[in-house]
């Protein structure tokens, strides 16, 4: 417990020196565990970033020290190396290279303590956790690690001594990419995952940026467009912990002839229907089989709440009742009674509201997403992304 406190006490730290750092952990959850060397970031099967880390291995390291690597796990997702496959034998360790190149040089605990990465493909020498790490090529600083493989590639090709198995063999790194690349969710809903939390994260950060970043982050955001139904997805996959319960397809970790624990999620959210605009059926026909899809593969508990001028129902949702849904209301437009209902009586994790915009902004005070028609209010959208962010906003299409 001590040594998990160490963790959570750098973190502290860290987020008092930046704002940044500050607000992209919020997105990170973090898991002792003595199964992985030091540390290792992956993205969970509910769309949440992850860094496992050893707490004996960090226990007698200085605190600066595991702030700089908290830096450099962080780095490792707003340059989006998340999403690089590492798995091929070869170049696997050119990867690892140029990732952390593309990183170190941003932790000025960390590049003060580098090698130039052509220096290391050609001496083969390795680097050390606590006192060399790999840095950009002398000439090359501030790149992308996708440069720095080309370039690497290049310069062994020119260089033709360089034995990348004995070099991986003698390298020791600070952290573990196996799981980069590596995922249980569609590949575009991790990548919509990782556009929110860089966008969230720019602009709640805007003057707390680090140095030579911003630039890095537009180019992991150079697609902005975020998918709805994945957003959707990715709206009702951070769910709660419901229920615990042991099962033999999981070892206990404690006694080997046991049964393990698992945990039992579900996430309780309101769905908002607002009845009185003009959304064809078409449209809320899509919306309502994406929400069947969702609730089917996450186990969410669903209330649906339909609204115009004030609340007209309030049932809990099951899959499939959209079919034979009566819409009620059809008046003058007023969402704020509907989530004061939602937040005060059924008090949810976060709401979905299903609208074409023609109304003033209600005041959410949970995780909120608004779900727009194609024919919907501009200006309901430009002020629902000013006030709650960017990706709080989507299009079905």
């Amino acid at each position: 417990m001590i040594n998990e406190e160490l963790m959570e006490r750098a973190v502290f730290e860290l987020g008092k020196d930046s704002p940044f750092y500050n607000f992209l952990l919020l997105f990170i959850d973090r898991i002792p565990s003595v199964a992985v060397r030091t540390l290792k970031l992956r993205v969970s099967s509910r769309g949440r970033f992850q860094l496992l880390y050893n707490p004996d291995t960090l226990r007698n390291k200085p605190l600066a020290f595991t702030k700089a690597l908290l830096k450099h796990e962080c780095l490792h997702i707003v340059n989006g190396h998340i999403l690089i496959p590492v798995s091929k034998s070869r170049e696997k360790m050119l990867w690892d290279l140029s990732m952390d190149a593309a990183v170190n040089q941003f932790i000025r605990e960390l590049d003060a303590f580098s090698l130039p990465m052509d220096s290391i493909l050609k001496e083969g020498c390795g680097t050390d956790n606590e006192r060399f790490f790999v840095g950009p090529p002398m000439q090359y600083p501030g790149m992308t690690a996708e440069f720095y493989h080309d370039w690497g590639l290049d310069f062994m090709k020119k260089n033709k001594t360089i034995d990348l198995e004995l070099l991986d063999s003698n390298i020791s790194r600070p952290d573990s990419h196996e799981d980069f690349g590596k995922f249980e969710l569609p590949k575009e809903f991790v990548e919509d995952l990782l556009k929110q939390v860089i966008s969230e994260t720019m602009e709640k950060a805007k003057t707390g940026m680090p140095e030579g970043l911003e630039g890095v982050m537009k180019l992991v955001l150079d697609n902005p467009v975020l998918d709805w139904r994945n957003m959707i997805r990715r709206f009702f996959g951070s769910s709660m912990q419901v229920g615990r319960y042991r099962t033999p397809m999981r070892p206990n970790r404690r006694y080997d002839d046991q049964p393990g624990w698992r945990n039992d999620y579900a996430a309780k959210l309101v769905v908002v229907v607002d009845t009185s605009g003009s959304i064809i059926e078409e449209e809320f026909n899509s919306f309502f089989s994406e929400i069947d899809e969702v609730t089917r593969v996450t186990d969410s508990r669903v209330w649906l709440v339909q609204v115009d001028e004030t609340v007209q129902s309030v049932m809990k949702y099951g899959k499939g009742m959209w079919r034979d849904l009566k819409l009620m209301g059809r008046g003058e437009t007023d969402l704020q009674p509907a989530v004061d209902y939602a937040q005060e009586k059924l008090r949810p994790e976060g709401l979905l509201l299903f609208t074409d915009g023609f109304t003033d902004l209600p005041t959410v005070s949970r995780r909120v997403l608004f779900v727009l028609p194609k024919s919907h209010n501009s200006d309901f959208a430009e002020e629902a992304k000013s006030i709650y962010g960017r990706s709080s906003v989507v299009f079905l299409k």
